[in-house]
């Protein structure tokens, strides 16, 4: 489809949601309500380019013809040239091909990896730096697992970050799955030697009900007793859930909750997000190459970012990212690495259509 053609069925979409909202039927329904005015706050800024990309045209039309009367006229021409000539490529990024996935919350699961306890102390820094982000950004946060290493930090960890508004979090997330590695002396090293050590970052975006049909008889549900650092029984009942899904071998657990129920849903949620992931990427790996190229930068075996202690430095291999500002950015301070792996993701889809 042309970029016009694009432009014309998404401007009377946002016209249609427009109607749509304004019916009071349609607020009866809450859950429709939310989808169809998270679409229309999504369709908004592009109509809004749109609509000012005519003004400015026709402004420009204007003024070109006056300039020809009054050369005063001449220098508004020449200003909006360049106003149309930043509209028209504001409008080219919002008529991209959007990800389905960019407007869903995100299950976020970090797991150590080499490096053994300073590994673990290290998936814990990182669960920080993402829980400190989140609070940065108004969203909402839920630990849905967590299994604690015996020296402090995490072996495995799985959060649920929400939206309490219309922002998509995938959005914003979706590239941080990789493997980080991290550069420092460890607390266990006694003399101050500089070790490396790596966590697993996995990222999800959560799952509906709706969006996944997971069928009862493919899942085997083991209970068992949760456990805490160095396998001693923190409950002394089998609250703790695992369940396998029988045709995809996908095994996750919970414990962090204290009722089998709750652990129990938590599994699931987790479960609906990998399979649904696990569907895209089987989309993606039978799409054209372009698509997989586009998705390349979401391979998990790929290390991805360096967190360098001694210079304070932060680095994304992937687009070539630098900065020294480490300590900020554990502290939360992500916008400015997130930034630059969407502007690149965008300049790669602008390459690529062009």
């Amino acid at each position: 489809m042309s970029a016009p053609d694009r432009l014309s069925v998404l401007l009377d979409e946002h016209a249609s949601l427009e109607r749509e909202l304004a019916d009071p039927a349609v607020h009866a329904d809450q859950s429709r309500a939310r989808r169809l005015g998270r679409r229309y706050a999504q369709l908004a800024p592009l109509v809004e380019t749109a609509r000012a990309l005519d003004q400015a045209r026709g402004d420009l039309s204007t003024a070109r013809e006056l300039a020809g009367e009054d050369v005063s006229f001449a220098a508004e021409a020449a200003s909006l040239e360049r106003q149309v000539e930043e509209l028209g490529a504001r409008l080219r990024e919002q008529l991209l091909p959007r990800d389905p996935d960019d407007d869903k919350d995100v299950i976020l699961e970090i797991k150590a990896g080499e490096g053994g306890a300073e590994s673990a102390l290290f998936a814990g820094d990182l669960l920080r730096m993402y829980l400190r982000y989140a609070e940065r950004r108004g969203w909402a946060t839920e630990i849905l697992d967590a299994v604690e290493a015996e020296l402090g930090g995490y072996k495995d960890v799985a959060v649920a970050i929400k939206s309490r508004t219309d922002e998509g979090i995938w959005s914003r997330l979706k590239f941080e799955g990789g493997v980080h590695r991290v550069q420092r002396v460890p607390v266990t090293e006694s003399q101050g030697r500089i070790h490396t050590s790596a966590a697993g970052v996995l990222v999800l975006p959560e799952a509906e009900e709706v969006d996944v049909t997971v069928d009862p008889n493919d899942l085997r549900i083991d209970v068992f007793r949760s456990s805490g650092p160095g396998g001693q029984s923190v409950n002394t009942t089998d609250s703790a859930v695992r369940i396998t899904h029988l045709p995809s071998g996908i095994v996750v657990s919970s414990q962090n909750e204290k009722s089998q129920l709750q652990n129990r849903e938590s599994a699931l949620r987790v479960l609906r997000s990998r399979l649904l992931a696990a569907a895209r990427e089987e989309a993606a790996a039978a799409a054209s190459d372009q698509r997989r190229s586009q998705v390349r930068t979401m391979d998990r075996s790929e290390r991805v970012r360096t967190y360098n202690f001694p210079e304070n430095r932060i680095a994304d291999h992937r687009v070539g990212y630098k900065a020294h500002n480490l300590d900020q950015v554990l502290d939360g301070d992500l916008d400015g690495v997130i930034d630059a792996l969407v502007s690149a993701h965008t300049a790669e889809q602008l390459a690529a259509g062009s």
